[in-house]
């Protein structure tokens, strides 16, 4: 995969938040595009996901995550499936931490194994009368299996209109450290925003957002992207 193929790429662990309820659950997810930081990472088109997670009473986590992808003709590399671990702490009625981290491989083309990498996180939640807010922030020191320093900063509110019916704002910026080993659409950096109403019906749950990025490619304009999940707990 050349580099300006890979500089479209995202992994879907970035966007993980909070902790699972104690015990061990499985989640299934459809979704009209597996889109992250609004970068699409199945060429625009349909995703099925799945994870397996298992929360600890004390806060420790640990779990896995799978979907397919498509870097496109180049590259026949078609599944992501990823790892993380780790702890999340409720600091007090309003603030929340939760740090870990988290390795992602990808599978599918003899080149495959050289994209895995790792990253660490720290996720601050906030909640008030007006709703919950997060300061979230990602670090890989290989990015890609690249070499390269990359960092992600993330602020999100959301917001209850009514009942079982939540509004979610993010802003987000992702930053190559290295540009001479990676870059997105040629820049350093980009910008992110996304808009995500959120329900539950029947034991499924909704997804539907409008996202649009800082860069000019046909992965990362802007989108809407619906997604139906339904969890399993044991």
């Amino acid at each position: 995969m050349k580099k300006t193929l890979l500089a479209l790429t995202f992994s879907g662990l970035a966007a993980l938040s909070g902790a699972a309820h104690a015990g061990l659950s499985a989640t299934v997810t459809g979704a009209s595009d597996y889109s992250f930081n609004g970068v699409s990472q199945t060429d625009n088109g349909p995703a099925l996901q799945a994870s397996l997670d298992y929360a600890a009473d004390n806060g420790w986590y640990l779990g896995s995550w799978a979907s397919n992808v498509d870097f496109g003709s180049a590259d026949d590399t078609w599944l992501e499936l990823d790892f993380y671990g780790g702890y999340y702490q409720q600091l007090n009625e309003r603030v929340s931490l939760d740090t870990g981290i988290a390795y992602y491989t990808y599978h599918g083309d003899d080149a495959s194994d050289d994209y895995y990498y790792p990253e660490v996180y720290a996720k601050f939640g906030y909640d008030s009368s007006l709703g919950h807010s997060e300061a979230n922030f990602w670090y890989s020191w290989d990015y890609f299996g690249m070499g390269a320093d990359h960092y992600i900063a993330m602020l999100a509110h959301s917001f209850e209109v009514a009942e079982g019916h939540t509004l979610r704002l993010s802003v987000d910026r992702s930053t190559s450290g290295n540009t001479d080993k990676w870059a997105w659409d040629t820049h350093k950096a980009y910008n992110h925003v996304r808009l995500a109403y959120m329900t539950s019906w029947s034991g499924f749950d909704f997804n539907l957002a409008a996202e649009d990025t800082s860069m000019n490619t046909d992965r990362a304009d802007a989108r809407l992207v619906l997604a139906v999940s339904r969890t399993f707990s044991f």
